[in-house]
């Protein structure tokens, strides 16, 4: 088997075939168009394409239509007599039907085995992002995790920064001193929008077992690269949850793989669907990190592949990263539509044989304009192109067949089972504890050494005691020690102590990456 991948064309009327160059797959690629005509089945192709030539492969399934590439498709299917003509007019002469290894994955463990990270790996910049925090709002959240980070705080879910939180507000005052202000407002701000991530169901996404990179660059007994699909049905209900996980995701990969130079192919191919959401509202500093790890990210092997309606979704500075392209048809209904179009047809190398905003604007569903990046990673001639049918089922797979495969799956058990080791918030309380103990025998002792009087002398202790206010009506204790939550013994308890300890830490301060998460090292 040839390793460059056949795209589609050929034939008399699509007279030069469309190959992605194999070599070229990690300089990145984008699939656009309107919805309709035929994006999800280009994605499905190069998916297959890949998985056969020993190259892992992530993508979500937005719809729900990708599951599908785990079962062979078949000549019973509606559109077998279409699919043969078409691999015949475009001379795709080893076109047949197969099934491929494929990995279920499910943010919220229904559709797919679990995944999750931790808070403490994505870090404050994706996480600041997550919950569209302002700029005063995400210097917060960088004290939090300097503080954690510091102090061997680990942050797991969203309980353990949740507690922090509490305790950075109680402590606003001396952190001052270090870090600059601490405002409380948005420290309330903050565990605000934490409690509307809870209530989309992210607190599913963070927390133990964490995901482990390697499960997702795995090969079979045959040697086909591992196809791991994302449920992403359910997950595009919080569409900042969706881009976010993705870029975490893509940014783990940057920051944990070796350098490889230029790989005959690919160690893993991304499919960023629906990359909009990952640009839509994103603050420029956020956008300039993306271009720069999608620029670096080549050299590690991965290779990435935007997915959207409109090329004008992705930033010209990502956009110019993309080097192999299939854009399928725009439709042109407005003045912005056609202008659009013609930003979009500029973006290709011409084609003397026909206008290419035309030829973008009049391609039928399964056809597409195309340029694929040539010998010596030149941007090919862009042509129209039929693109070639798919080999696995077009279409989902029912609930029973997908139980089977996550069944029998080497992930199976592995992530199933939520583990809650000892992290930021059992630290917190436990500090709490035992400073609030101390306290307390601190005080009897001090109430032992008072002289006990005679017997028409009250002691001290009783003398404060009959000062209190015990009218009635009064329902709950004015004692302080008697009305703390756990959560202000936090903050104002082991407070001190706390701050003492910080000033001998910074020497074991965790580096981040670019994008925040933790660079764990090679």
């Amino acid at each position: 088997m040839t390793q460059d991948i056949f795209i589609g064309g050929g034939g008399a009327d699509y007279a030069v075939p469309q190959y992605l160059n194999l070599a070229y797959a990690n300089r990145h690629g984008l699939i656009a168009g309107a919805t309709g005509t035929g994006k999800t089945v280009t994605l499905q192709i190069l998916a297959e394409s890949f998985s056969a030539r020993g190259v892992p492969v992530f993508l979500s399934d937005v719809k729900g239509d990708l599951s599908g590439l785990a079962h062979s498709g078949s000549a019973d299917h509606k559109l077998h007599d279409a699919f043969t003509s078409r691999a015949e007019k475009i001379g795709f002469a080893d076109y047949a039907y197969s099934a491929f290894p494929v990995t279920f994955w499910d943010l919220y463990g229904e559709q797919g085995h679990p995944v999750r990270t931790t808070v403490s790996e994505m870090g404050p910049l994706l996480l600041s992002r997550l919950l569209d925090l302002s700029e005063a709002q995400e210097g917060i959240l960088n004290i939090a995790f300097r503080v954690a980070d510091e102090d061997g705080l680990p942050l797991l879910d969203l309980k353990d920064l949740q507690a922090l939180l509490v305790w950075i507000g109680e402590n606003a005052g001396d952190l001052a001193l270090r870090y600059g202000n601490v405002s409380a407002a948005s420290v309330g701000t903050i565990q605000r929008r934490l409690l509307v991530l809870e209530n989309q169901g992210a607190a599913e996404l963070f927390g133990e077992p964490a995901l482990a990179l390697e499960d997702m660059m795995r090969c079979d007994a045959d040697g086909r690269g591992m196809i791991n699909i994302l449920a992403s049905d359910k997950l595009m209900g919080a569409p900042k949850l969706y881009a976010t996980f993705l870029l975490w995701l893509l940014s783990e990969l940057f920051e944990e793989l070796p350098e490889v130079g230029n790989p005959d192919k690919p160690k893993l191919v991304f499919f960023f669907d629906e990359a909009h959401l990952l640009f839509e509202d994103a603050p420029k500093a956020l956008v300039d990190k993306v271009e720069q790890v999608a620029r670096l990210i080549r050299s590690k092997g991965v290779g990435v592949f935007f997915v959207t309606q409109n090329p004008g979704d992705v930033p010209d500075d990502v956009l110019g990263q993309l080097g192999n392209r299939v854009q399928h048809a725009l439709r042109a209904f407005t003045a912005n539509d056609q202008r659009e179009l013609r930003k979009a047809a500029d973006t290709y190398r011409p084609n003397p044989a026909f206008d290419t905003a035309e030829a973008i604007r009049d391609v039928g569903t399964g056809e597409a304009v195309t340029s694929m990046l040539e010998r010596k990673g030149n941007p090919g001639i862009v042509e129209r192109t039929l693109i070639r049918p798919p080999s696995s089922q077009l279409g989902p797979i029912d609930a029973a067949a997908r139980a089977a495969l996550m069944e029998a799956s080497p992930m199976s058990g592995k992530y199933d089972t939520r583990l809650d080791r000892e992290s930021a918030f059992e630290i917190l309380r436990a500090r709490a504890e035992k400073a609030a103990a101390e306290a307390a025998e601190a005080e009897a002792g001090a109430a032992a050494e008072q002289p006990s009087g005679d017997a028409d002398t009250p002691s001290l202790r009783e003398f404060n005691k009959a000062r209190r206010y015990a009218g009635k009506g009064v329902t709950r204790s004015t004692s302080r020690e008697e009305d703390k939550s756990w959560s202000r013994e936090i903050g104002g308890a082991v407070g001190s102590v706390f701050i003492k300890e910080l000033k001998g830490t910074t020497g074991r301060r965790i580096v981040r990456g670019i994008l925040g998460g933790l660079f764990k090292g090679r």
